[in-house]
């Protein structure tokens, strides 16, 4: 086995927790094979570079090797290796992520059914 398609490949390395999920990201435009997006049935090698965004995270991996069949963590991470370059990425965009959020307060309780018909209303007005 040299090649798989994209969607099983990205749901055996762990991105994504079903293949489901793998093939409306790739259908998407979240990922991308040496450069260009692709879609689900596209199959990849080793030796290919994919692009994958998730949220506010992007990863540059390499594929080191190919899988149909989901295993565990650590097997699904020899199947590919990330770029220095996307680990700092996403490590400032982790960062960024943390900082931004110590400014947000949680709120002290629930919004009451009197509160929550209040902004049932506010909201209909927009």
């Amino acid at each position: 086995m040299e090649q798989v398609r994209i969607d099983k490949w990205l749901w055996a390395a762990r991105f994504y927790k079903t293949r489901s999920l793998a093939a409306k990201a790739v259908g998407g435009g979240h990922v991308a094979v040496n450069g260009s997006r692709v879609k689900p049935a596209r199959t990849v090698r080793p030796g290919d570079m994919v692009h994958i965004r998730q949220g506010p995270f992007a990863w540059e991996i390499q594929v080191l090797a190919v899988s149909e069949q989901r295993g565990p963590a650590t097997a699904a991470r020899m199947l590919y290796e990330e770029t220095e370059a996307s680990q700092v990425r996403r490590e400032l965009a982790r960062a960024e992520r943390k900082v931004l959020q110590l400014h947000i307060q949680a709120p002290e309780r629930k919004p009451d059914k009197h509160e929550r018909r209040k902004i049932r209303q506010f909201l209909k007005k927009e």
